[in-house]
């Protein structure tokens, strides 16, 4: 199966994204020539999903020396691993890939720095990649024997949030390339609908059967057992396997638990985040009210987190590159530091 999408790549100077405010109107490309305009780019959601924030930064940290003059390399990078720091707070991926830069920046000298920055963006976007075809192949395991197998997932967690395989979404790519026959069923995801404009389209670009659900309407459907599992993506996992994700995926979590589907979390090594104990350690954007508020009677006030976190006990596995694990993770940890 070919690669889905190139949602972020170097070029020749500059980095090139999918501009995802515009989808799905449209497939349209920036190309990023300085880091305020990526900060901007992340910030607005233009670039989203937490392993495609990260492979941004790190091209944004290559892009700035790639511009500077050859003995302020070192400072330009730097700068721009403060200003790229301060975008978007819960996604680990971001400040894993920032410290592995900055690692470089330790070890090169000014006049390597360029190329040598832009070497490593590189290897961790080959990394995501590789890690995504091996998501997408330890997922096989949790599909049911029925068919279709009836998949519910929240937000976007496919190509497009990550270097172009997913996570949530790569073990539905490789059912979809073995010929399995599938039924996708896409939470529309509130404020900003990931899910319809995002997930819907990818899917549904991919020539993989998808129906849209407003996300109130999860629960009923978990209830009913129209859906075999549910699998998500992460931003940032805990030590203990709290998870943080999409506003919304909390209550999905729940309507699972009671109803004995299984919910699974699809992610890399990168986004576990051992540092942190639990889930009450897990920072939580929260966004502008106006996203939420829209046509609503003037003088009402807005309550808009971005995420929300996941109790482990809710969880039925980890989906990962080193297979579907239970905490404590043995097998990724130390991984993830190799790796990010």
């Amino acid at each position: 199966m070919s690669l889905p999408f190139d949602t972020v790549r170097w070029d020749n100077g500059a980095i090139r994204i999918i501009d995802q405010t515009r989808l799905p109107a449209s497939l349209e490309y920036l190309r990023l020539t300085n880091v305020e305009d990526l900060a901007k780019a992340i910030e607005t959601l233009a670039v989203r999903g937490a392993p495609a924030i990260g492979i941004a930064a790190a091209y944004g940290m290559a892009l700035a020396a790639y511009h500077a003059s050859p003995s302020h390399r070192n400072e330009a990078a730097r700068m721009a691993r403060e200003r790229l720091a301060r975008t978007r707070p819960t996604a680990v991926n971001l400040f894993a890939a920032l410290d592995r830069q900055a690692g470089v920046c330790d070890t090169v000298g000014e006049d390597r720095l360029p190329e040598a920055l832009l070497r490593e963006a590189d290897r961790m976007l080959e990394e995501d990649l590789e890690t995504g075809r091996r998501i997408g192949a330890a997922g096989q395991s949790v599909l049911p024997d029925r068919r279709p197998v009836r998949v519910l997932t929240h937000c976007n967690a496919g190509g497009l949030a990550t270097g172009g395989w997913g996570t949530a979404l790569a073990p539905i790519y490789a059912a979809h390339a073995r010929g399995i026959e599938l039924d996708v069923w896409a939470d529309e995801t509130r404020p900003l609908w990931q899910g319809r404009r995002l997930t819907a389209w990818e899917l549904a670009h991919a020539g993989i059967p998808v129906r849209l659900l407003v996300d109130g309407a999860a629960a009923s459907a978990l209830t009913r057992r129209t859906v075999d599992l549910v699998i998500v993506g992460a931003d940032r996992i805990a030590a203990n396997g709290d998870t943080a994700n999409k506003i919304g995926t909390l209550g999905v979590a729940l309507a699972a638990h009671a109803a004995g589907v299984p919910f699974y979390v699809a992610a890399p090594a990168t986004t576990f985040d051992f540092e942190t104990a639990d889930g009450s350690g897990i920072p939580v954007e929260e966004r502008s009210e106006t996203e939420v508020l829209g046509d609503a009677p003037a003088g009402v006030r807005g309550w808009n987190p971005a995420f929300d976190v996941t109790p482990h006990r809710l969880i039925t596995g980890w989906i990962t590159e080193a297979g579907v694990l239970r905490p404590p993770f043995d097998a990724l940890r130390g991984s993830e530091s190799k790796a990010s």
